[in-house]
């Protein structure tokens, strides 16, 4: 079992913090402030998510209906940053570490034809989406970032440090920079197995 250790000051505060989350978030377990929420009306919250810190979840532009979706019992850590402007899904029982980003969008196009130039201002540049998909069950380790476009599968393990930039399947530890297959589990024999 599971123990948290929280001191008395942390236990006060996450108390206060219930609170406010029930009244802000009606369908979330426990919110930690400060975070930052933008485009709330387009993200279904799902229910019982946990977040850390400084956090920043945000869905840009204009839309019809839910865009950044999240799962049941979702547990993000501090400083996460989730940017959504065409689709993101995060499935059930999802845990993430510290510092980790999801991002479904990248400012500018640099393949094929009409390609930005690095004479045009970043900021000015058009912004570029694609969905991201994240199955139920997954661990993403501190730190990682996946980027637009990936798909990953139910129960797969993201290391520490690592940057998503394809799909992965499921049941798979990933790792590295760009993230590549390390283990994959064998239902057979119960193990996870070197690739």
């Amino acid at each position: 079992m599971r123990k948290s250790n929280y001191g008395f000051s942390e236990l006060t505060k996450n108390a206060f913090y219930v609170l406010k989350t029930k009244l802000l978030f009606s369908g979330a377990r426990l919110i930690r402030f400060p975070i930052i929420v933008r485009g709330k009306k387009y993200i279904d919250f799902g229910t019982n998510l946990v977040t850390g810190y400084r956090c920043r979840i945000e869905v840009n532009g204009i839309h019809d209906g839910k865009k950044l979706i999240f799962g049941n019992d979702v547990n993000i850590g501090d400083n996460v940053r989730i940017s959504c402007v065409e689709k993101i899904e995060i499935g059930s029982n999802v845990l993430m570490g510290s510092r980790v980003l999801i991002i479904d969008n990248s400012h500018g196009h640099y393949r094929g034809e009409n390609q930005d130039t690095p004479y045009t201002s970043p900021n000015s540049r058009k912004l570029l989406s694609s969905e991201v998909i994240i199955g139920n069950n997954v661990w993403i380790g501190e730190g990682a970032v996946v980027q637009q476009g990936c798909h990953i599968g139910e129960g797969s393990i993201i290391a520490a440090n690592s940057v998503v930039t394809r799909d992965l399947p499921a049941h798979v530890i990933a790792g590295g920079i760009p993230a590549k297959i390390k283990k994959v589990y064998n239902d057979a024999n119960k193990e996870w197995g070197r690739v």
